[in-house]
């Protein structure tokens, strides 16, 4: 670990959130783990998701072992300043394609999904009756 570490803001740490260029910030330390995407057992789509935030709780809800805490320190680049980091992240919806994208209105599908198994049903019975020899 370097002995003289360089502050780094919150923004400037958000940045690097690709595969060729990830930061990650956890326990107030900032790592450059873009060497280790490629070896990262769980793939670089985990240390990806983590950019853009503080990353402590998923690091810690995972149990990573001793090893990997000290592989850590090969990555360490600084501290971020804690008064730049918020204090709560927003919450952004994913897109969601609406279920009736035609806009057919939902009492019409209602009325058809009861109707047109009776009318299967009627179609049958009329099959079967007309078939039958008698």
């Amino acid at each position: 670990m370097a002995s003289d570490s360089k502050m780094h803001t919150f923004e400037e740490v958000a940045k690097h959130n690709k595969t060729k260029d990830c930061w990650l910030i956890i326990s107030g330390k900032v790592y450059d783990v873009t060497p280790f995407m490629d070896d990262h057992p769980g793939g670089d789509e985990v240390l990806l998701s983590a950019t853009g935030k503080d990353a402590t709780n998923d690091f810690e809800d995972v149990g990573h072992s001793d090893d990997a805490r000290e592989m850590m320190e090969k990555y360490y680049i600084g501290d971020i300043d804690s008064k730049t980091v918020p204090a709560k992240r927003t919450y952004i919806p994913p897109q969601q394609t609406p279920y009736n994208p035609d806009k057919t209105p939902e009492f019409v599908i209602k009325i058809l999904q009861f109707l047109l198994p009776l009318l299967i049903l009627g179609l049958a019975i009329a099959v079967r009756n007309y078939t039958k020899k008698e």
